[in-house]
């Protein structure tokens, strides 16, 4: 059922960067806090290591530093730290559910039925796009009827996507604003030796992890200052990229969608 308690459960936190933190993410990052591990706090909320491992993943992804810092080991059993970054998050969600929920709990009548209940389910919209990356536009570059934007996600590592020149219009965007960059994992391509001619997006990484299906592995790929891609690929390019082996994500700036506030 919506209701206040969903909504501050998907508050949302602003300090020059834009992320929709769920409550329960939250609880993970403290449960990691205290107990120096993500295995360890996943077992506590009663999750499955890699939802707890995908989670982690997802925050720092969202966020202009990492949250929750892996030690050597990984998956493996490796300690977890939470950053300076992530404490500072932990307190901010915090004390902004203190003050917004007497204020939710006032509100939520009045709201509800002048908009309907689709209002709470708007707010706390989530995206089936397996990539969610923010960063800072750094440039608008316009040509016809479409622009490039190319987003700055840290470390020097930049991201363009190609949008019609009314959709950047409709979103406000400008150079110096956060964007959050959507790319399904299937429109990540990956590749040890960069192939001849290779345009758009070339991101260079380190596979962190891989599951493989039947038919597909799912293959984690580090980026720089603890920003993750996820790519879908055959099973058959995924066999000769185990852990630790440097590739090249290749993507198409039409199929990186952008989002802001």
């Amino acid at each position: 059922m919506s209701g206040a308690g969903d909504l501050s459960a998907s508050l949302i936190l602003r300090r020059g960067a834009l992320a929709r933190v769920g409550l329960e993410r939250i609880a993970l990052v403290e449960a990691v806090a205290e107990l120096g591990s993500i295995s360890a706090a996943a077992k506590r909320l009663d999750l499955s290591y890699k939802g707890a491992w995908d989670a982690v993943q997802a925050l720092n992804n969202l966020f202009d530093a990492p949250l929750i810092a892996a030690g050597a080991g990984g998956r493996s059993g490796g300690g977890a730290q939470v950053t300076s970054r992530g404490h500072a998050v932990m307190r901010a969600f915090r004390d902004m559910e203190r003050e917004v929920g007497a204020a939710l709990a006032r509100l939520e009548a009045g709201l509800a039925s002048e908009v309907g209940e689709d209002l709470f389910w708007s707010l706390g919209l989530r995206t089936s796009a397996r990539n969610a990356l923010r960063g800072t536009i750094v440039a608008l570059t316009p040509s016809g009827v479409t622009v490039e934007v190319r987003l700055a996600i840290g470390g020097g590592v930049e991201i363009a996507s190609v949008i019609t020149r009314r959709s950047a219009e409709e979103l406000e965007l400008a150079v110096g604003r956060p964007a959050v960059a959507l790319i399904k994992s299937s429109f990540v391509r990956l590749a040890v030796e960069l192939p001849t001619g290779a345009g758009g997006n070339v991101l260079m990484g380190q596979v962190l992890d891989r599951e493989d299906g039947e038919a597909a592995s799912e293959v984690v790929v580090g980026l720089a200052e603890g920003k993750t891609l996820v790519a879908t690929v055959a099973s058959a390019v995924a066999a000769n990229l185990a852990p630790g082996v440097s590739v090249h994500a290749l993507i198409a700036p039409s199929d990186v969608i952008l989002a802001v506030d």
